[in-house]
């Protein structure tokens, strides 16, 4: 939300929604078609189906895996977006990395490997002039992370 205020345009209400319910459908998770779940919860909710088609369309446009090379379109799509990169990067990004590594038995180097084939990809990929500017300083961490690491294990 913090992202949200800055952008004037952003619909705050769209933003705040399609970031509490971006993984509710999530490919790695479940196996729902057409974001039943986030539409369930909205329409439980009596949310207007004009709002749950728009908040749908945010939270299509997140995922990292999906959408590599396309940038959201609405400031919504691209708030959202940003919020989620950065959750992935900074100390929460590697002990999530970690944390996943070790409940799917992943071997370390594969959790250090993940940060080059995605985490650190991230500060590039911003949308927003506020996304860019936390990124920074969340970069900057994960590379020292990497180098304090590579000391320790060499």
């Amino acid at each position: 939300m913090m992202i949200a205020d800055k952008e004037s345009a952003c619909d705050r209400e769209i933003a705040a929604l399609a970031a509490l319910l971006h993984d509710a459908d999530d490919h790695k998770l479940f196996s729902t078609i057409n974001n039943a779940n986030a539409r369930a919860f909205l329409e439980e909710n009596k949310v207007s189906a004009e709002m749950t088609d728009r908040i749908c369309e945010v939270i299509n446009s997140v995922s990292f895996s999906q959408n590599k090379d396309r940038r959201p379109e609405t400031i919504e799509a691209k708030v959202v977006q940003d919020a989620d990169r950065l959750d992935a990067i900074g100390a929460i990004g590697i002990a999530r990395t970690f944390a996943y590594g070790g409940e799917h038995g992943r071997p370390l180097e594969d959790s250090v490997q993940h940060f080059h084939d995605k985490l650190l990809l991230l500060k590039k990929l911003m949308n927003t002039e506020t996304g860019k500017k936390l990124a920074e300083k969340r970069h900057a961490f994960l590379e020292e992370f990497l180098k304090e690491l590579r000391e320790e294990t060499e």
